[in-house]
């Protein structure tokens, strides 16, 4: 029987998921469909008879949305949330903004398979000249993050990402975990990943076949050393998961029109 139970969270479609563009450290809000993505996965987490006692997602817009929208569907909108850059999604520096699709046919698919799924592969930095750059490093909301802007990555590979997240698991999130609360951690697809990989102990070279669809909740059940007591669980229509998991990996391939 599990010890402690955690429930993991890709939030809900944004707007450059739904026109297939990296959008990394890019703030945007869920699309139309991500609300609905958000709202669904509250509703069934709320029929599964989750009752989480503190959640945390990153700063990002669309990582804090989904946590809203889930909890109020359950009626656990009093629920405390902890906010960290250390949950944020992978800073995919130069290639922030690009259309996946596009970059595919420029520079074949095995090539954006790697950057986007690799373990330690890292995609040039974003530099000043970046149409995003002024946006991203300018953002009050990293003036108040415990390193200084300065030291913010520009670009990281999913090891990067492990890195700068385990400190803030290890610190922040595990003991909470060891209390006793439930919790739920509303992230991204690559930092979501990354801490899948911790966990359960996934290999550098087993993780980029490791595929996260949008607004589909991840159950963790752990023993009492956080050791998973078997693979994490996709909880919902595992028809319809198997269709969005296609649908996210089918973002790097080029279109069937431009072959």
């Amino acid at each position: 029987m599990a010890k402690y139970r955690l429930v993991l969270l890709r939030h809900g479609e944004g707007a450059w998921n739904k026109e297939n563009r990296f959008c990394s450290w890019v703030d945007q809000k869920l699309s139309s469909d991500g609300i609905k993505e958000a709202q669904n996965c509250g509703k069934h987490l709320k029929a599964l008879g989750f009752e989480f006692d503190l959640v945390f997602t990153s700063v990002l817009s669309r990582s804090i949305q989904t946590a809203w929208l889930v909890l109020e569907e359950m009626g656990q909108e009093w629920v405390p949330i902890q906010s960290s850059w250390r949950l944020n999604e992978r800073h995919y520096g130069a290639l922030i903004g690009l259309n996946r699709a596009e970059m595919a046919l420029n520079h074949g698919e095995e090539q954006v398979k790697i950057w986007r799924r690799s373990y330690d592969v890292t995609p040039p930095p974003i530099t000043e000249s970046h149409p995003y750059y002024e946006e991203i490093y300018n953002d009050r909301r990293y003036k108040c993050s415990d390193v200084s802007q300065d030291n913010l990555p520009k670009a990281e590979s999913l090891k990067d990402v492990l890195d700068r997240l385990l400190p803030y698991w290890n610190e922040k999130i595990v003991p909470e975990l060891k209390s006793g609360k439930m919790i739920l951690i509303s992230a991204h697809g690559n930092s979501t990943r990354a801490l899948l990989k911790h966990v359960e102990g996934i290999s550098d070279e087993e993780i980029i076949n490791v595929t996260l669809p949008t607004g589909v909740p991840i159950l963790l059940e752990l023993d009492e050393n956080l050791h998973p007591l078997g693979p994490h669980q996709f909880l919902g229509d595992q028809e319809a998961i198997q269709a969005a998991i296609k649908k996210v990996e089918d973002q790097g391939k080029v279109k069937s029109a431009e072959k």
